[in-house]
């Protein structure tokens, strides 16, 4: 249904209004922003992945506690 969502000619005129709207002076700064941001996700979702894989083996001891 959305095969051919966005053609070359979609993300250039995308580019064009960002462009027209914010200038050429603040989209790198926005950019780096986002970069940053981006990376600040993906480690926080490495490290809730990492507590989730340590988790299983400490859950069953709380529960068979919990049970007695």
């Amino acid at each position: 249904m959305l095969r051919n969502a966005f053609e070359p000619w979609h993300l250039i005129l995308i580019i064009a209004v960002l462009v027209l709207l914010f200038g050429s002076k603040k989209l790198p700064d926005m950019a780096r922003g986002l970069g940053r941001s981006m990376r600040i996700l993906k480690s926080e979702a490495k490290a809730l992945k990492d507590d989730r894989a340590t988790e299983p083996a400490e859950a069953p001891r709380a529960e068979s506690a919990a049970r007695h």
